[in-house]
């Protein structure tokens, strides 16, 4: 069934959400109040974020630069929750890096010709040259999680996905690529506040999908596909970095470290860099995946 944004929210709210969401939501005030779920209970201020960030990006600069000159290459997927903040934590990587050389990739439903061939194919394509760095908003990992809780894959294709994926993402690495997975993860009530903020803003109704409101309803079946990927693909050469990521401005600050913590490169500074939060960051385990 499908139904205007408002209108599939306001169904979701009356018949399909858990009574802790419909009551978090309800109760929702102050936008910088964040979920009891999440560690921190306001916000970080727009004055602690810019000084931190001011730091990230000039090393960001670093990095790139170090990168192109050594002919060096480098790889980071971005992939978590619907709304956690993954295009926004990719703009302000990216926000003062040469767009020639680090670029966004954020791949279309496949064409018909591309679904009829290997699944790994149309990303392979998508890897970074000497000196480059890709940005995956969404990746290889479709298959793990959307496809199946939507049905949009086999059994046989998933399991398949499992099978060839360590040695797909071990050839990556053996190339020479730095390969950075970031699962951005963000609580319910915390996920449809987004959404409804979304819905009212024109400027970003556009981010909008028929399968962000189908997927209201599923919120166990993602999780459940969650962790079974993390199980089955956090390895030592390509590990997972986890992010809780209810504060925006937290959790950017925390992606742009684990990548330029990720990469060895020359002028780099850990004092500038700063301490990971691992209040907010680490391995699968922080939040339960």
């Amino acid at each position: 069934m499908d139904l205007p944004f408002d209108a599939a929210i306001s169904h979701y709210l009356k018949t399909d959400a858990p009574h802790a969401v419909r009551r978090a939501i309800e109760e929702s005030g102050k936008d910088e109040i964040l979920s009891k779920t999440y560690p921190y209970r306001v916000e970080m201020t727009h004055k602690d974020y810019q000084t931190q960030m001011e730091a990230l990006q000039l090393q960001m600069v670093r990095m790139h630069y170090h990168l192109k000159a050594k002919g060096k290459r480098l790889v980071v997927v971005f992939e978590g929750r619907d709304a956690a903040g993954k295009g926004g934590t990719i703009d302000v990587m990216r926000e003062n890096l040469n767009p020639r050389v680090a670029k966004i990739v954020a791949l279309a439903k496949p064409t018909e010709r591309e679904a009829a061939q290997w699944y790994f194919q149309r990303y392979i394509d998508q890897l970074p040259a000497k000196g480059e760095i890709a940005l995956f908003d969404r990746s290889w990992y479709n298959r793990a999680v959307v496809e199946p809780v939507f049905g949009f894959c086999t059994e046989d294709e998933h399991a398949k996905f499992f099978r060839q994926l360590p040695e797909f993402e071990r050839m990556i690495t053996d190339e020479g690529i730095v390969l950075v997975k970031l699962w951005l993860e963000v609580d319910q009530a915390e996920q449809l506040k987004r959404f409804l903020d979304r819905e009212k803003d024109p400027l970003k109704q556009w981010k909008l999908s028929q399968i962000d409101i189908d997927g209201l309803s599923k919120w166990n079946d993602y999780s459940k596909a969650i962790s079974h990927t993390m199980a089955k693909s956090h390895f030592a050469y390509a590990p997972w970095t986890v992010i809780l990521s209810d504060d925006k401005l937290r959790a950017r600050i925390a992606a742009m470290q684990a990548v330029l913590m990720a990469v060895d490169y020359q002028g780099k500074d850990a004092k500038m860099i700063g301490e990971v939060d691992r209040r907010i960051c680490g391995d699968p385990a922080l939040c339960g995946l």
